[in-house]
């Protein structure tokens, strides 16, 4: 194979897709752990399901007339001339799964997933083409009481991050759909009104989605917004009180909550509830969690009539948030807790027989063995930018009386020897270890 030419051009990553490098994946798997170790204790069930899926999937759930069916997906036709699209959201995908192994035929499920999604989208800091999510999606309940576990769970989440100061619950109920046809009238007669104060954007929307004007963040029609009707005052009896019960749950919960009767949620198939966890911290790029009710869908991709209520966070921007508020703790760090430093060749084996044993010993034990040889100072020296907090020495001296050196590479202390075989027991002393 001959050579490729010094002129040719590198090859990079796609814009706005990212390659998650060593020193932040820690920091991922924590958060990750974090979520997975938190749906086991509600008894929710993972689910995993394909990136790519049919175009009509999306198109039939997410809505026609949507910016992201409209402007965002990566949709493709395949060498047989199917249109495939890779998934920009997890909500339609798992519904779709449920329907197609009859995981909702007289059954209730809760369940949970995470893994990337794709929008072709302006990429911007928390904001990119190829994102990841956690999504929790429940199915056959219809109370108010799983909308409030649902928001109850992110909170512990949040809690257990160090992140609850940090974020507000916004709250807001899009009753059913007859009464939101009705008040959908109302709107398109008030914006009609104001016609001549609407943005491009918003005259597009107003035809066939006119409830997102109101999700938009132009200052210039902030005030006209203000004075629109309010779907909340044209709820229907039975959505009202679904709401109402909601918000006494969240109450006696202790759970704080800004009602928002702007909020609407940029996907067609929600209904009744609908709830955003926001920040002050990342600018414009406040949402870090959101969900509601879609008691439709199921129905809309074919299904029989089934409620369901769901939630999605974007890691990414979450990660951000516990970075930017410094929030990161060592156990994130990804640190090594030891070094295992043969001082000559001839004790290669014995760390490497040593190591071993020290992980069955020690199962949270993050130990490195040194490779690649060298000379005694060089060794040193990567040992300590290894950034481990010990350093396990073994020479000769140490092989001929079954001991090992413990050197601190991160403290002003005396370094220790000790038998090997009380290693474990001063290493669990010593260390953080889980």
């Amino acid at each position: 194979m001959s050579k490729p030419e010094a002129s040719q051009k590198r090859i990079q990553a796609i814009r706005g897709m990212n390659d998650l490098l060593p020193d932040q994946s820690a920091l991922w798997q924590y958060f990750e752990g974090t979520v997975q170790a938190l749906m086991q204790r509600y008894g929710y069930a993972e689910i995993r399901t394909p990136i790519v899926e049919q175009t009509a999937l999306f198109a039939r759930s997410i809505g026609e007339v949507t910016d992201i069916v409209e402007k965002e997906m990566y949709t493709f036709d395949d060498r047989n001339g199917d249109s495939l699209t890779l998934r920009p959201e997890g909500t339609a995908s798992c519904v779709r799964a449920a329907m197609e192994h009859g995981l909702l035929h007289n059954q209730t499920q809760r369940l949970w997933y995470q893994g990337p999604m794709f929008r072709h989208e302006r990429p911007q800091k928390g904001r990119y083409r190829q994102f990841h999510q956690v999504g929790v999606e429940t199915f056959g309940l219809d109370g108010p009481d799983i909308d409030a576990e649902l928001i109850l769970l992110s909170a512990r989440l949040w809690r257990e991050l160090g992140l609850m100061e940090h974020v507000t619950l916004e709250l807001n109920s899009l009753g059913s759909s007859d009464a939101r046809a009705a008040y959908r009238d109302r709107l398109v007669a008030y914006f009609e009104e104001h016609h001549e104060l609407l943005d491009e954007d918003s005259r597009r929307r107003l035809s066939s989605n006119p409830l997102r004007i109101l999700d938009s963040k132009n200052p210039a029609m902030a005030e006209m917004l203000a004075g629109a009707p309010r779907l909340i005052d044209h709820l229907d009896a039975e959505s009202r009180e679904h709401f109402e019960a909601l918000t006494a749950m969240l109450d006696a919960a202790g759970i704080d909550y800004v009602i928002n009767p702007r909020l609407v949620r940029g996907l067609d198939y929600y209904s009744r509830t609908v709830f955003e966890w926001t920040t002050a911290a990342l600018g414009s790029q406040g949402t870090v969690c959101a969900g509601g009710r879609y008691d439709g869908l199921v129905e809309q991709l074919g299904g029989k009539p089934t409620p369901a209520v769901g939630f999605a966070m974007g890691i990414e921007r979450l990660i951000l948030l516990l970075e930017t508020l410094e929030l990161v703790p060592d156990a994130a760090r990804g640190e090594l807790d030891l070094y295992l430093l043969p001082m000559e060749d001839a004790a290669i084996g014995a760390a490497l027989q040593l190591g071993e044993r020290l992980r069955g010993e020690l199962p949270g034990l993050r130990a490195q063995l040194h490779c690649g040889g060298g000379s005694f100072k060089s060794r040193i020296k990567k040992a300590d930018r290894s950034g481990a907090h010990l350093a396990l020495l073994l020479g000769e001296d140490e092989l001929a009386r079954g001991t090992a050196t413990l050197k601190f590479l991160r403290e002003e202390r005396e370094q220790l020897s000790l038998s090997q075989d009380a290693l474990a027991a001063t290493l669990r002393d010593l260390l953080p270890i889980a």
